[in-house]
């Protein structure tokens, strides 16, 4: 199949385009860099000629709130337009798990509006909600950092290696469309300023980690239930030792 992957240079859309190949797909890595820009259209037509599915595995470059919105919505409408001309039978695209109960957080909320249009767009799809990165656990530092101190949540998440991601995206390609959502998430749940601390104490970062039940994350109060996978969630292989001995 023919099969195009918006973001396909980025961290998951790299891994995903190289398992398609190695299947005997042709993948086409479609972003600004290579002539696909889909907050203008440019080149989305030409792209998608020919394309069987499209997985969309884009983030914005900006959390902020209006920014993160416009992407989104803009990017989401442009490829469902396009997609619909090209006759594209299958949309695949990678959210989060719990976006629909982190309403507080202006990039939830702005993951809802892009799965909304997709349910909405007539194009066969399957959304993909995956817990969140190992790889971006620096990520989450840096965005609760105050100085030296890390002010994070003490709730439950379960993270998975982007390596799993990419795999359950490379199953999903090439099955029918869902029409609805499937889970994915890393074989073992830690709070998150447990783990976040062992990560940072590992790569000899000396900030120091406070874990607080009120603590923000990306602009939204977390608890137990949050960013935790529902039962029947397709489970990652690799546990964080496994990841960080191989990163």
């Amino acid at each position: 199949m023919k099969i195009v992957v918006i973001g396909g240079s980025g961290l998951i859309g790299s891994k995903l385009v190289s398992r398609l190949e190695a299947a005997g797909h042709e993948a086409v890595a479609a972003s600004p860099n290579s002539g696909v820009n889909t907050l203008t259209g440019e080149g989305l037509a030409e792209a998608l000629a020919g394309a069987e599915v499209v997985v969309d595995v884009a983030n914005s470059p900006s959390f902020e709130n209006a920014a993160v919105l416009a992407f989104f919505e803009t990017s989401s409408r442009n490829i469902l337009a396009a997609e619909a001309g090209a006759g594209v039978r299958h949309h695949v695209a990678l959210s989060v798990v719990g976006t629909e109960r982190l309403a507080d957080s202006g990039y939830m909320r702005a993951k809802v509006a892009q799965e909304t249009l997709i349910r909405a767009s007539g194009v066969p799809y399957t959304i993909l909600h995956s817990t969140q990165f190992f790889e971006f656990l620096g990520g989450i530092a840096h965005s609760a950092a105050a100085g030296e101190a890390i002010h994070l949540s003490t709730a439950l998440f379960q993270p998975i290696a982007a390596d799993d991601v990419a795999d359950a995206l490379a199953t999903i390609v090439v099955a029918p469309p869902a029409n609805g959502t499937i889970e994915v998430a890393g074989p073992t749940a830690f709070r998150m300023d447990a783990l976040v601390r062992r990560y940072l104490e590992a790569t000899g970062d000396a900030r120091g980690v406070v874990g607080e039940a009120d603590a923000l994350y990306f602009g939204a109060k977390i608890d137990d239930i949050s960013l935790m996978p529902a039962a029947g969630a397709h489970i990652g292989a690799t546990d964080y030792d496994t990841w960080f001995a191989g990163r």
